[in-house]
């Protein structure tokens, strides 16, 4: 029986053949990474294929960004233009959402990130996206708060205007149809 985690084979197929093409398409976030070697490591990690698979159906179009020399791994980020579309109009995390007494959001980031098997992007891995290309330049993405401004009941996101990538704080219970959030992945 198959496992609520788990891609059939033609799902498995058609993720390998949209990341191959994305991954071609885009030479210049990943150079000199051999899509074989990422392919072989992908097949080998069904959990995390399974993970890919959601980033994807969230509208997030992961694509390889970096390789861990130490450890192996591949890293891959949420590449689409704006805020993934399926991960819009949530707040911070599970405190912020259950602290808001009307009008809850369907989810928050934080929790969605985890059933996913995702973490979200630091301001430091957001910054890092956005040496690769232009992104979030009409919507924004939460980011991993730091613990101190947590506590006092904010949350950070960021975004690119003006040509420059802006990191700015808001309440945590806060949400909008036009923030999302972008995730990282280790294979």
């Amino acid at each position: 029986m198959e496992s609520k985690k788990e891609l059939s084979t033609e799902q498995r197929e058609e993720l390998l053949a949209t990341l191959k093409g994305r991954f071609e398409k885009n030479m210049s976030r990943h150079s000199g990474l051999d899509w074989a070697k990422i392919q072989a490591r992908l097949e080998a990690n069904t959990g995390k294929l399974w993970s890919l698979h959601e980033m994807e159906r969230t509208g997030g179009e992961p694509d390889v960004i970096g390789h861990d020399t130490k450890t192996g791994e591949y890293i891959f980020y949420d590449c689409s233009a704006e805020s993934p579309n399926g991960r819009r109009s949530l707040c911070y995390d599970r405190a912020a959402w259950e602290a808001r007494k009307e009008h809850k959001p369907e989810n928050n980031a934080v929790d969605t990130a985890a059933a996913i098997g995702i973490e979200l992007l630091t301001e430091e891995q957001y910054r890092d996206l956005q040496k690769l290309g232009k992104f979030d330049t009409k919507t924004s993405s939460w980011v991993k708060t730091p613990p101190e401004i947590r506590k006092l009941g904010g949350a950070t996101y960021c975004d690119r205007r003006y040509d420059h990538v802006f990191w700015y704080h808001n309440g945590a219970d806060s949400y909008y149809a036009a923030r999302g959030f972008r995730g990282s992945l280790r294979v």
